[in-house]
């Protein structure tokens, strides 16, 4: 059994959110959970929202407990990329790119194979 929820449009850079991200790939629930609540990033609060909502997804739709639940698969994708302009000396202008992520979690009651 396989639970999938996404974030999109993080308004995050996906360089920055891959840093909170490696960090819980792998682990289980209970870990990613208190490894996200302890992590100095502002990328980890969106991230531990995202975890508990595909939480609160399997014990809904599968009625599968929270300690049996592990994280299969944890992916970060570009979003959408604002372009900006920041005007510079002698009438120039260089550009800005305000980068957004998108998030997509994979959850598996099966024991990780060795």
């Amino acid at each position: 059994m396989e639970v999938k929820a996404q974030l999109r449009q993080l308004r995050i850079a996906p360089r920055k959110v891959r840093l909170a991200v490696n960090l819980v790939r792998g682990l289980s629930v209970v870990q990613a959970e208190h490894q996200l609540q302890f992590m100095n990033k502002a990328s980890a609060l969106p991230l531990l929202k995202l975890l508990r909502s595909a939480v609160s997804n399997a014990e809904q739709q599968h009625k599968v407990n929270k300690s049996q639940l592990s994280i299969k698969s944890i992916t970060v994708g570009d979003g959408l990329t604002l372009k900006r302009w920041q005007p510079r000396a002698m009438g120039r202008a260089t550009p800005i790119r305000k980068r957004s992520s998108h998030v997509v979690l994979v959850l598996t009651d099966q024991p990780k194979k060795k």
